[in-house]
């Protein structure tokens, strides 16, 4: 630990921790500090001016980078008949359904995104809880409730993230990887910017975006000026 908090010191000095940079400024001072050896992801992180506790102020949902996020996500798809099969066709990594529920019961979780068609819901209700804290339960807000099957299993495997807003007002979404070109990041980001500010509640008075800003996984965040 030691070791790490050394790094992130040296990479705190190098910059102004207080100053909001321009956004292709701020990529390239996150990329220059990342200290990881391995190639981190990015993450975008927002402070809001919201209470999720009202109902239309705690956003939800999903949207599909430009450039994806670096990753391939492992795909799990609770379907039957056609549907079972057009999963498969589509690449996604595990395909059933009261088969992977005893699986998922036992403690397996070697998945990242899970899609099931609207008649599979009554029966995932087993698992729910098994589910839900780890931010797993297919959901209609994030289009992982649906019968296109093949276009949302194309989608998770490439470029589509989730968001939604914590309890204390910030959204936090993975926008790319380190190696990623700069130009790249900074469309990605700008793709999340323009829904957030689409997204906005009606019944938000005042400063809505209070705060923005990236980091690499474990390196220090740099504000950033949209």
């Amino acid at each position: 630990m030691a070791k790490k908090g050394k790094k992130y010191t040296e990479a705190l000095s190098k910059f102004d921790k207080q100053k909001k940079y321009p956004l292709a400024e701020a990529v390239e001072l996150v990329k220059s500090l990342s200290f990881e050896k391995f190639d981190a992801s990015v993450e975008l992180a927002f402070n809001l001016n919201l209470d999720p506790r009202k109902a239309e102020q705690n956003l939800r949902g999903a949207l599909v980078l430009p450039h994806g996020t670096g990753k391939t996500k492992r795909v799990l798809v609770f379907a039957r008949g056609e549907k079972a099969k057009e999963a498969q066709d589509a690449g996604a990594d595990y395909v059933g359904d009261d088969d992977l529920i005893e699986q998922i019961k036992g403690g397996w979780f070697e998945f990242d995104v899970v899609i099931a068609t609207p008649d599979m819901m009554a029966t995932l209700g087993k698992i729910g809880r098994l589910l839900g804290p780890k931010g797993l339960m297919p959901n209609p807000k994030t289009g992982t409730v649906t019968m296109d099957i093949e276009k949302t299993v194309t989608e998770s495997k490439g470029g589509k993230i989730t968001y939604r807003v914590d309890k204390f007002g910030n959204i936090q979404v993975v926008v790319g990887k380190v190696s990623f070109e700069t130009q790249n990041l900074v469309d990605n980001i700008t793709s999340v910017s323009d829904l957030v500010k689409r997204i906005k509640p009606s019944t938000v008075k005042g400063v809505y975006i209070k705060n923005v800003a990236i980091s690499s996984s474990m390196g220090p965040g740099v504000k950033v000026e949209l």
